[in-house]
């Protein structure tokens, strides 16, 4: 019967500091996990001091299109309000043309140029969707490879971290 006692206070013990470790690694976890976004931030901000350079795909460039001249600018606004990007370059009309139900369709367009830190290009996709007029909105993505380090300082000082 001692020797059950024993067994069973040690397996007790056991089960206390598998239980302490399994917390404390939980938490760590989900301490990193909720400040990745700023630890992100300040890794990115360290390679560039340390190398002079700047570290590939941070930041994005979003293309859109939109009917007119008005819907775009209003739009641009409101991302710009939401301080989803930084910058935002409407361009005068293009010529598209385009498959729709079957058919080559053409019509003149404005197109847009979004410049957002990588990890908001989701947030300001799905916004921009939530209130576009076409059906289908484009929305295109393309990572910065390369860029003027004071620009895109520029561009994280005005867009906050996530």
């Amino acid at each position: 019967m001692e020797l059950l006692l024993r067994w069973w206070h040690r397996e007790a013990v056991l089960n206390s500091k598998v239980r302490s470790v399994v917390l404390t690694t939980s938490l760590f976890l989900f301490l990193f996990v909720s400040m990745y976004p700023g630890l992100r931030s300040l890794g990115v901000l360290l390679h560039a001091v340390f190398t002079g350079s700047y570290m590939p795909g941070y930041h994005s460039i979003l293309l859109m299109n939109f009917p007119n001249e008005q819907t775009a600018k209003d739009i641009a606004r409101s991302v710009m309000e939401r301080r989803l990007a930084a910058s935002v370059n409407i361009l005068p009309r293009t010529f598209t043309m385009y498959y729709w139900k079957g058919e080559i369709q053409d019509a003149s367009e404005i197109l847009m140029l979004v410049k957002t830190k990588t990890s908001r290009v989701g947030d300001v996709v799905k916004y921009v969707r939530s209130i576009h007029p076409y059906a289908y909105p484009e929305a295109l993505s393309f990572p910065v490879g390369d860029g003027s380090q004071a620009y895109m300082k520029w561009m994280d000082d005005a867009i906050p971290d996530d």
